[in-house]
């Protein structure tokens, strides 16, 4: 499919696009559009207004940032993948100090695949600038996914100068222990992906549990698996050279306590 890129409503210009381009002090979000609507809505309304509060002091309006995303999708209904970033165009490396209300980016394109396990992830001393935030300065991660794929695994898992795991490249991990679903505590980004698993876990029979998890201790877990918007939970074979048994039937479970939560009609 064509991409679109629409800017507070219209059509994005080239003027509109290289003003987005030249900074990457913006804060955005992405999900899968399903027919109908989006799972976890709420939950990327909720992480643009609190990461637009803390970049630039003030807020996009839900209702705003609906209508803009409506308008991008310009009425399709079919499975999209889309991107609503926040920026403010007077900010830059020359003018940090300019304030105002951010603009809306919204990108829309071909739904995102799944990402596939089981998957070996390498694990790198490594944690993102202000973590907390999901924010468009992307080249450590990506730098350090590549390094992984260098040394023949799949991704990078970040871990604390401390031994403290936290998150992966663009994902959030999760181990298994019995019926319980582990979460790591460090300092990171709180996914939709896992946020959306938290909320089925219960119909599905599991619970969860949020701790420090170090690396040197990830033998101890029955499995790990992988989770973001695009992808309800993806089995984890290896971190480094240690095996993980991670059971199918769980990562089915996982899935089904992703698909529980409703689609959301934007």
């Amino acid at each position: 499919m064509i991409e679109t890129v629409h800017i507070d409503g219209a059509p994005a210009t080239v003027e509109d696009l290289s003003a987005a381009l030249v900074s990457n002090y913006a804060a955005f979000t992405t999900f899968q559009h399903e027919p109908g609507g989006v799972r976890g809505l709420d939950l990327h309304l909720s992480r643009l207004a609190s990461s637009s509060l803390e970049l630039f002091g003030q807020s996009v309006p839900d209702a705003r940032l609906r209508e803009f995303i409506r308008t991008a999708l310009a009425g399709r209904d079919e499975r999209l993948s889309v991107r609503v970033q926040l920026f403010l165009p007077t900010i830059t490396p020359r003018r940090v100090d300019a304030k105002g209300r951010p603009s809306v980016l919204v990108r829309v394109s071909g739904p995102l695949p799944e990402l596939r396990g089981p998957l070996r992830l390498q694990s790198q001393a490594y944690q993102r600038e202000v973590p907390h935030l999901k924010h468009a300065a992307t080249f450590g991660l990506i730098r350090a996914a590549r390094q992984a794929r260098t040394a023949s695994f799949d991704d990078a898992l970040f871990v604390a100068s401390d031994g403290l795991i936290s998150e992966g490249s663009i994902w959030n991990i999760g181990f298994i222990e019995g019926q319980s679903v582990i979460w790591p505590r460090a300092p990171m980004l709180a996914g939709t992906g896992q946020a959306l698993i938290e909320r089925g876990l219960m119909a599905v029979g599991l619970n969860s549990e949020t701790r420090p998890v170090r690396l040197d201790e990830v033998g101890r877990f029955d499995g790990a698996f992988i989770c973001n918007s695009s992808t309800a939970a993806a089995p984890v074979s290896t971190i480094d050279q240690t095996r993980l048994n991670t059971d199918p039937r769980v990562i089915e479970w996982l899935k089904a306590a992703w698909a529980a939560n409703p689609v959301e009609a934007i």
